[in-house]
């Protein structure tokens, strides 16, 4: 890999050896008391984030700090940008100060390809951190992560994704990897939430979450992302959530083995019940976790595993 931009049209060998590279570091990390690699000692990582974030930053930060890289931090609101920097000049600033890796969130679709296109050449790597409601590539990894640790395989399974499609990047993301790694992917919203061309995704659609919930394996719970709306894309919250909250007693409908994701952050008593975010079938928490070692790997695979192949 060069840069991981998206899921769409990522090589599945390519994400299972970076699903194994994770799972290869969490087993190496596992009852260490200090958490720390040599792998990327030397590197520097810059996130930069227009937008705010939690789990994608903190989970960024944590990886390149365990395997020794040196990890600085960028917002827009304490950076240039906040003077009128563009984002192409900020980029290059970046790279010239000695940037091995940018990491990206942006409010605009295909930020992270532009990213990429102007530092091509330069030896730095762009990693897609979410851009609009396009991608979120190392979220829909995670994501694989977790299923792979709670279900054995992917392939073969039948996987819900519920909510609001039509704003989420995780969902376009999960929907291309689980896909191509062998998945079968139903996608359940009301028409309102669905977005133009969903026709040409690779799923099912569906509008009734009740019906589906027996037959999955898993099922994502997506954040209805009402700072993207303007406009009124459901009555209110207490007619989405009883439409499609994954309530207490929809949670019984589930197969004994199921899983029930959430992104986050979650809107308890909305998007999901708080008996059902905090009951054993959900893997929400190991998705934070695994988020780290995900993240690991996918910065070892852009910024190490080349010149350790050549070294050998």
């Amino acid at each position: 890999m060069r840069h991981l931009l998206g899921t769409d049209g990522l090589d599945p060998a390519v994400a299972t050896q970076v699903l194994d590279s994770a799972e290869t570091m969490k087993q190496t990390l596992l009852g260490r008391e200090v958490r720390k690699l040599p792998t990327l000692r030397g590197r520097t990582v810059i996130t930069v984030f227009y937008e705010n974030s939690t789990r994608t930053r903190v989970s960024f930060e944590l990886a390149g700090k365990w395997m020794s890289a040196d990890v600085v931090n960028v917002s827009a609101g304490g950076s240039s940008v906040g003077k009128g920097e563009s984002l192409r000049d900020t980029a290059l600033t970046l790279s010239a100060a000695g940037a091995d890796c940018v990491v990206l969130r942006h409010p605009s679709s295909g930020s992270a390809h532009r990213l990429a296109s102007w530092l091509d050449g330069t030896g730095t790597a762009v990693i897609n951190a979410g851009d609009g409601m396009h991608e979120h590539p190392t979220q829909a990894l995670l994501d694989a992560a977790t299923l792979r640790e709670r279900l054995g395989d992917i392939a073969g399974r039948r996987v819900a994704i519920v909510g609001d499609v039509l704003h989420s990047r995780v969902a376009r993301s999960n929907v291309h990897l689980l896909a191509a790694l062998g998945a079968e992917v139903v996608v359940v919203a009301p028409p309102t939430l669905l977005p133009a061309g969903i026709d040409s995704w690779p799923v099912t659609v569906s509008h009734s979450i009740d019906a589906e919930l027996p037959a999955v394996d898993a099922v994502m719970m997506l954040r209805v992302q009402a700072e993207r709306m303007h406009g009124a894309f459901f009555p209110s919250a207490r007619e989405y959530s009883v439409g499609f909250g994954l309530t207490e007693a929809r949670a019984a409908l589930l197969a004994e083995h199921a899983v029930v994701l959430h992104p986050g952050p979650m809107m308890r008593g909305m998007e999901i019940a708080a008996p059902v975010a905090d009951a054993p079938s959900s893997a929400i928490a190991e998705q934070v976790r695994n988020g780290v070692h995900v993240r690991m790997a996918i910065l070892y695979h852009l910024l190490a595993a080349g010149a350790e192949e050549g070294q050998q």
